[in-house]
């Protein structure tokens, strides 16, 4: 089922589908999105709980306080969008599982990068048939607008007759849902763009390091650069931008003290020639800055 917006996407799924009585669990690094929709659901009279980032043991903590009967939904990014961590799905399900909940992955920065041929993090865990919804966006790897859920026949059928987002919303226009649908039948026929895309990605990430900046690890297409103050990171931000290099800025309170950031993330057109360029930038600017 499609949304109008990725945004609106969470907000027509979980105030839906968690209720009175319920409680809806969320990793406390969620994109604002699913926050949204979690408060909407709060406010309708449900519960929202959170855990640590990708903290399994926590996860478990947090929901065996819950009372056995009641309804529970456990709510991830697949690809968190600051960090570009993935999740760890396969404990996040055996605790879903072990606990009676359904699972709800956010899959905006998986599709496209990880799983097979690029089909997101159930396929990246083989647990497709494990996991009861995926949603995402169509204006990242499928450079459009809107947003999907996708699920089992009688779950979407609920959601399309009882969510307001979708119902009191105009559709997607077809120019949209076109432009993402051309965008993944050429994902589905060419999906050497993955493999592409996460050799960029891990080229950048050799390279920043060597250059001496202080990258997280990973292995997607988000690779963030840490500043750790936000006046450096607004400055390095201009400069980059002035220079001909877009990132997206992080700093606090959206991110933690300390790690604000110059979020970089790649696509499978990008050339060496442009790779390279970049990383000059890079080295130019945080040397002026005193960062490197």
């Amino acid at each position: 089922m499609l949304f109008s917006t990725g945004y609106q996407t969470a907000q027509g799924i979980i105030p839906t589908l968690v209720q009175r009585g319920d409680y809806v669990v969320s990793d406390k690094d969620n994109h604002a999105c699913i926050i949204a929709g979690n408060l909407m659901a709060k406010g309708a009279t449900a519960e929202f709980v959170r855990y640590k980032h990708n903290d399994m043991e926590d996860l478990e903590r947090v929901i065996k306080k819950l009372p056995a009967d009641a309804g529970k939904l456990v709510v991830s990014d697949g690809v968190f969008s600051t960090g570009g961590e993935i999740v760890d799905l396969p404990h996040l399900n055996s605790i879903a599982k072990k606990y009676g909940a359904r699972i709800l992955i956010d899959d905006a920065h998986a599709v496209g990068v990880i799983g097979k041929g690029g089909r997101g993090t159930a396929s990246e865990y083989n647990l497709e048939t494990e996991i009861d919804m995926t949603m995402g966006t169509f204006s990242k790897t499928f450079a459009s607008l809107g947003g999907f859920v996708a699920g089992e026949a009688k779950v979407i059928n609920y959601i399309k007759h009882h969510s307001p987002a979708l119902i009191f919303s105009a559709s997607p226009t077809p120019s949209s849902v076109a432009a993402a649908l051309a965008a993944l039948e050429i994902l589905e026929a060419e999906p050497e763009r993955v493999v592409k895309l996460i050799r960029n990605a891990n080229k950048m990430r050799i390279g920043l390091k060597e250059a001496g900046f202080t990258v997280l690890e990973g292995r997607t297409a988000i690779v963030p650069v840490i500043v750790g103050n936000d006046d450096i990171a607004f400055k390095m931000w201009k400069m980059l931008y002035d220079a001909g290099v877009f990132v997206n800025v992080f700093i606090s309170p959206g991110v933690p003290q300390g790690r604000q950031m110059m979020r970089t993330s790649y696509m499978a057109t990008h050339e060496d020639s442009h790779l390279d360029a970049i990383l000059e930038i890079f080295t130019d600017t945080g040397k002026k800055l005193g960062l490197i």
